[in-house]
């Protein structure tokens, strides 16, 4: 909202005097104040084509609006037979409605060549031009402190989608998407020297401001990482705990990929502040909606769950195995590491995972081996699983098959000789 004071400081240092200006704000919202009191924008109703006027005449006033453009938007949908009687309405009537808001007595709407403009008689002040007119000094300045105040300015004088709910026009959209673009250009320069300055006071001020002006645009990110850089740990937990609960609750949505991914790990240095089970058991389920076959996991966490394993069987009496697979080629030697090795591991992981448990765990041991830990399962049950893998890897004529060493995860004092290391061979 604008501010009633007759005085207002715009986005570019200076002050201006609300008595003699015309303010136009395009960001977040479209609105149109003389004095202090808003005649136009907002969500009046019954005034969709009198904004629509306004809203071409003023963000072009320099260059001026061409007729056909004019009339795709004041009469878009309707079927109007006399378009140019139509249009002299529609511009009388905006001129009448402007005398009658107290404004000066101006000729607002002239056209000239099919094209129109709004007077250059009065002063115009619209916060997408002080944008543009900020942008393009950004783009030659060379100087960095210069240069990052410039950054500064444009970013805050961004105060939301151009035009905001009101911008469903073609013309609209398209500077819609430029204005972001500019907006996202200035954002990372601003960071980068802001971070290489170790400003972090305005690093997070600015990451705020983003946050609010572009949600879920992943800008969280940058005031958690001015907060945790400054040692601010107290208060980048509570950010990072708000933050996703935020999207959790007022989203009704999990936060995006890349911003989880960055505030978990920065998140991860930090003790949490009271949550819900609930929402703890979200994070650690993770997303299983349609993925079939075993837990497949790196070397850690496979190391991880074998060692938790071996401590609960002491207890629960339940038979695991450990599995190891490997490519070998028709004399029964591991495949060496050739250009086709790589394919054949992919085929051959999706062999294991596919024939495997839901509850087995696989890991990727080596190029052309895999382990598999098989919970629950008997000395015979592996060998039906061998079948399966071979059945599922079979590449026809070529000579490559899998070589199996399986063994009891622990061992009981009455020792099975099934239950010592086997190796079967599979060509």
């Amino acid at each position: 909202m604008m501010p009633e004071n007759q005085v207002f400081k715009n986005h570019e240092g200076g002050v201006k005097n609300l008595d003699n200006i015309l303010h136009v704000r395009t960001f977040g919202e479209f609105s149109v104040t003389w004095k202090g009191k808003r005649i136009a924008g907002g969500n009046g109703v019954g005034e969709t084509q009198f904004v629509s006027l306004l809203q071409l005449l003023l963000h072009k006033q320099s260059r001026g609006v061409e007729r056909k453009l004019l009339e795709e938007v004041l009469f878009a949908g309707r079927d109007i037979q006399d378009r140019g009687h139509a249009m002299r309405t529609v511009i009388y009537n905006a001129k009448k409605r402007l005398r009658r808001m107290c404004l000066p007595g101006l000729e607002y709407i002239r056209q000239k060549d099919g094209i129109y403009y709004w007077t250059d008689e009065m002063q115009v002040e619209e916060d997408a031009a002080a944008m543009d007119r900020l942008f393009q000094r950004i783009e030659t300045e060379k100087d960095p402190k210069c240069l990052l105040e410039q950054c500064l300015s444009a970013c805050y004088c961004y105060m939301g989608e151009f035009m905001g709910s009101q911008g469903k026009a073609i013309w609209a959209e398209i500077e819609t998407r430029r204005y972001r673009k500019q907006f996202c250009y200035c954002m990372e320069h601003a960071v980068e020297r802001l971070r290489e300055g170790k400003d972090y006071a305005r690093m997070e001020e600015l990451g705020l401001h983003a946050a609010r002006v572009q949600p879920m645009a992943n800008w969280e990110t940058v005031t958690m990482e001015a907060l945790a850089a400054s040692g601010r740990m107290e208060k980048a937990r509570k950010f990072y705990d708000d933050t996703v609960s935020f999207y959790f609750q007022e989203q009704g949505m999990r936060p995006s990929v890349r911003l989880t991914q960055l505030l978990r790990g920065m998140g991860d240095q930090l003790d949490h502040t009271y949550t819900t089970l609930d929402e703890i058991q979200g994070l650690l389920s993770g997303n299983e909606e349609g993925v079939f076959g075993g837990y497949v996991c790196n070397r850690p966490v496979f190391e991880g769950i074998y060692r938790m394993m071996t401590r609960m069987l002491e207890r629960s009496g339940q038979s695991v195995y450990l599995m190891l697979c490997t490519l070998v080629d028709g004399k029964g030697n591991p495949v060496e590491n050739t250009s086709a090795l790589e394919q054949l591991s992919e085929k051959f992981s999706e062999a294991i995972r596919l024939s495997v448990r839901r509850s087995d765990v696989v890991n990727r041991y080596g190029k052309g081996q895999y382990l598999v830990l098989l919970f629950n399962t008997t000395w015979e049950n592996c060998r039906i699983l061998q079948k399966r893998i071979n059945s599922r890897f079979r590449l026809g004529r070529q000579r490559t098959g899998i070589q199996y060493h399986i063994k009891s995860v622990i061992c009981t004092h009455k020792m099975d000789q099934k239950t010592g290391q086997k190796m079967m061979n599979w060509k």
